[in-house]
């Protein structure tokens, strides 16, 4: 009989293997409470594994059964059984699978947790976490993590929400990771165990929300009582320029879910956390999340605002400068760009971010992490006003690329542009045939047919963007 892809696993009361009993045990203990758990949560989940207890006895199991047991409670009488099954049967009613068919989830999470674990089955290689002992930060390092890149991150994500996991502290899905907020994002960084709120953290390097990218987590641990409010969730981008509000990715009930959610959530916002995977390398940030999102490729990566302002020195200043001159921002440029902070940066940036309709801080001509990845990935308004080049359609379909129309360059697409050109009846500073090497006819050619569409300044510089492209060939 085959397995299907995605398969939930309970511990059986009577399975004696590895992943069973210690799931079991889990469930009996929790997190102690010399680690940060809390007594009640504590008290609840041995409970529910003495009901369970209880339950054997009564449907024949008998004495062997319980010894089965006897490793997650320290002793058992029927009376002790009766006792607690009779004072904790709230408990036992609530603790399952939370979610079902139908419903709305509720807007915050007031949901208990599971404790640091190994994946649930067949482990994966490498050292697992002790439930009853969470890694400390000097023992987890860049070298020990699994790699991976942020579109990779977004991909896992997506799968739970394609696959509509149920909220469950206690089950675990077919790939080993706990069916709760923490077990959640513990799948997404692809790490070896699942973690909970107060051990997520020491995999990962706190930054500001300002640097937040696809891929990172909002995470609030109440070290108080756990149990009560602590939740995470994935970032997945921004839902537009304010920064306001973003695309969510997390594990709640009733089941996994992706949604715009208000910065950092709905409820204790001021208290979530920005984090970055420490095992994150190069290859993608994954698709956008929505308009404005924070997708795109690693090139857009934003380096950080130390790298800019008075003061800063560096390559970033440089790129900046460049792609400023390229959406019209040379006027404010008497020479350079170059590598030194200078206040034609700030102008010019400023410039830009005023383009796009921002004001106040938002056109403070400080780049943030919304106005780099604009640049470099050709969206936005240019300065100017216009659409330009850089036009909403920065995505647009056989768009190659800038880098194939400049001087020194020879392609194929440089000669479909121009006989494109042609065609549409901007050719008249062609001398002959449109070829594949760029010359300054095509320059010209192509400044025409932007002017046509009442681009003026550097949205009209005959250098063609995706959206001078896609007008010229739909």
């Amino acid at each position: 009989m085959s397995v299907p892809v995605f398969e939930e696993f309970e511990p059986a009361v009577d399975c004696g293997c590895a992943g069973c009993a210690r799931q079991r045990r889990d469930l009996a203990l929790g997190l102690p409470v010399r680690a940060g758990g809390h007594p009640a949560a504590h008290g609840a989940r041995r409970a529910l594994v003495l009901v369970t207890a209880a339950g054997v006895v009564l449907g024949g199991g008998g004495a062997s059964a319980l010894a089965q047991h006897s490793d997650s409670t320290t002793s058992i009488t029927p009376a002790d059984v009766t006792t607690e099954a009779s004072e904790t049967a709230g408990v036992s009613a609530t603790a399952g699978v939370s979610g079902t068919a139908g419903g709305a989830a509720a807007p915050g999470p007031d949901t208990p947790q599971g404790s640091a674990g190994p994946l649930h089955g067949a482990p994966g290689p490498g050292p697992q976490p002790s439930p009853d002992a969470t890694p400390t930060t000097s023992q987890i390092t860049t070298q020990s993590l699994r790699k991976t890149t942020r579109a990779q991150i977004v991909n896992r994500a997506k799968r739970w929400v394609n696959a509509q996991v149920p909220y469950s502290m206690e089950r675990y899905w077919s790939d080993g990771y706990r069916q709760d907020c923490s077990g959640y994002v513990s799948m997404v960084w692809n790490l070896r165990g699942n973690e909970w709120t107060g051990s997520l953290d020491r995999f990962g390097e706190r930054i500001d929300r300002s640097e937040l990218q696809a891929g990172d987590i909002l995470l609030f641990h109440n070290p108080a009582d756990p149990a009560k409010g602590s939740h995470v969730t994935v970032f997945g981008g921004w839902t537009d320029y304010t920064h306001t509000s973003y695309i969510a990715y997390e594990q709640t009930k009733p089941r996994t879910r992706r949604q715009a959610t208000p910065l950092a959530y709905w409820k204790n916002s001021d208290r979530y956390v920005a984090y970055r995977y420490k095992g994150v390398i190069s290859g993608g940030s994954g698709g956008t999340a929505a308009a404005g999102g924070a997708g795109g490729s690693t090139a857009a990566a934003y380096p950080g605002t130390a790298m800019f302002g008075p003061g800063a020195n560096n390559a970033h200043v440089t790129r900046l400068g460049r792609l400023l001159v390229e959406r019209g921002g040379k006027k404010y440029y008497r020479q350079g760009p170059g590598p030194r902070w200078g206040e034609a940066d700030r102008q010019a940036t400023a410039a830009f971010q005023r383009a796009q309709g921002w004001k106040g801080k938002e056109a403070d001509g400080m780049p943030g992490p919304h106005t780099w990845r604009l640049l470099v990935t050709g969206k936005g308004r240019t300065i100017g006003g216009s659409s330009g080049s850089g036009g909403s359609s920065a995505n647009v379909a056989g768009f190659p690329g800038r880098g194939y129309f400049r001087p020194g360059q020879s392609n194929a697409y440089v000669e479909k542009l121009g006989k494109q050109l042609v065609k549409r009846g901007y050719g008249k500073h062609y001398l002959s045939s449109p070829g594949p090497r760029w010359s300054e006819a095509d320059r010209r050619n192509v400044e025409a047919f932007q002017r046509a569409q009442g681009w003026r300044g550097g949205a009209a510089d005959g250098y063609p963007g995706p959206e001078t492209w896609r007008r010229l060939f739909r």
